[in-house]
């Protein structure tokens, strides 16, 4: 027997991924539910070959469901999330709402998949930032050999990590710019087409934004307490696909040969570095794609033990839905789970 699962939030750029990616991956699911708001109730998603009509998440009942991937925002994660895990059903949660709470795991699979089995005392999973996964999975090879001290990341997101209203006003204003329409911003705070904007969440009061912080404090909690890392996070007039320059000092030595070939063998990376014209990655190519990938790859003689890298991944992919899959998988391959339909 097979598992229920419930997909909230489907219609959102996260939801939609994770039901693709359900479907892609022959996940061991017997019935695929699709909620959402009351809004979007009655609406259609595509599930494989399938079509879903969209359920109220607002009077759904969990109780024989297995899993919830959550992907609706933290503040319906906070009213829904504790309800759920009560009803016996595991949430996986793509939000901020629970990464930071003691009592939750915060999962990269291939990162800290022990630290899953803690899920139970409130039967919540929180899944990272988009842009801590991909950072994390290319960083955890390394610390392993050679210890890292301190990390310096500079972003550069594309806006589908701001949701469908991100994707729809990069789209908008590049068409107003070639037409002389005029311009308008309404989901960033500044114009994205042909722009960067070095701002994405709220500002906090030591000059950073939450997106900023998200990073330092999910590095942290799923790699190392020990670490130092400092982070910019900057808004690009990309569709799919987050890139990161990362800048690292270890404690031990490491050469840019010997971080190629371990991170050649590491789970979840692909490593695409050659000193030639195109023999690098971008997140145009990353779209679509699972894989954490990395390149320019080179040693950083301002530092003792330095090393500077090129970090590429789809952010709706492995920075959100494939992870929260591989979540899924993990609970199901460590036994941690069974089918409530089996059980009875």
């Amino acid at each position: 027997m097979g598992f229920k699962i419930a997909v909230a939030g489907a219609t959102g750029n996260v939801g939609r991924e994770m039901l693709n990616i359900l479907s892609e991956r022959g996940f061991p699911a017997d019935e695929v539910v699709a909620l959402a708001s009351a809004r979007s109730q009655g609406t259609e998603v595509s599930f494989g070959d399938k079509t879903l009509k969209v359920q109220n998440l607002e009077n759904y009942d969990f109780s024989d469901t297995d899993i919830c991937l959550m992907s609706a925002g933290g503040t319906v994660s906070q009213k829904y999330s504790p309800k759920i895990g009560a009803q016996g059903c595991v949430v996986i949660d793509n939000s901020s709402a629970w990464r930071y709470d003691a009592e939750v795991p915060l999962i990269v699979p291939e990162v800290n998949p022990d630290a899953i089995a803690g899920f139970s005392k409130k039967n919540i999973i929180a899944n990272p930032n988009c842009s801590t996964a991909q950072l994390v999975v290319a960083l955890k090879p390394l610390h392993d050999r050679a210890t890292i001290k301190r990390v310096v990341v500079s972003t550069y997101q594309s806006v589908s990590g701001a949701g469908k209203e991100g994707m729809d006003e990069l789209f908008q204003q590049t068409r107003a710019v070639f037409v002389a329409d005029p311009v308008e911003s309404k989901k960033f705070t500044k114009r994205i087409a042909f722009n960067v904007i070095p701002h994405i969440d709220n500002f906090m009061e030591d000059g950073y934004t939450k997106e900023e912080w998200k990073v330092l404090a999910e590095t942290k909690k799923m790699l190392d307490p020990k670490i130092k890392v400092t982070c910019t996070a900057v808004r690009v007039p990309v569709f799919i696909g987050h890139s990161e320059s990362v800048n690292i000092e270890f404690e031990k030595e490491i050469t840019a040969d010997e971080a190629r070939e371990i991170l050649r063998e590491a789970p979840g990376c692909q490593v695409i570095d050659k000193h030639e014209n195109g023999g690098y990655i971008t997140p145009y190519e990353s779209a679509g794609e699972d894989a954490t990938y990395i390149s320019r790859i080179r040693e950083d003689a301002t530092v003792e033990n330095g090393l500077n890298m090129w970090v590429v991944s789809d952010n709706l992919r492995k920075g959100a839905a494939l992870n929260a899959i591989q979540i899924a998988e993990l609970l199901v391959a460590r036994g941690l789970i069974k089918a409530k339909k089996q059980a009875a």
